[in-house]
């Protein structure tokens, strides 16, 4: 990732930051096997293809983050 854009700055352009899988799953903390993983499941945030590369969108990655929140503590979302 950028060293000067994280997933809760927007760049001074005003275009919104894009995250490849490795940067996703370093903010997740999570192998980027899984990031892929979850791609092929239909399970993880949707992607937007530049070319031949997929990007993250950050504000997808948050809707979908919140998508995971759980209702109450120890009860997993509805969706899954």
């Amino acid at each position: 990732m950028d060293t000067n854009t994280t997933p809760t700055s927007v760049p001074s352009g005003g275009l919104e930051p894009l995250l490849t899988a490795e940067d996703l799953a370093a903010y997740l903390g999570i192998p980027v096997s899984t990031v892929r993983d979850w791609r092929t499941a239909g399970k993880g945030p949707c992607g937007v293809w530049v070319g031949k590369h997929l990007r993250y969108a950050v504000s997808d990655v948050r809707a979908w983050l919140s998508e995971q929140r759980e209702s109450q503590p120890g009860q997993p979302p509805e969706s899954r």
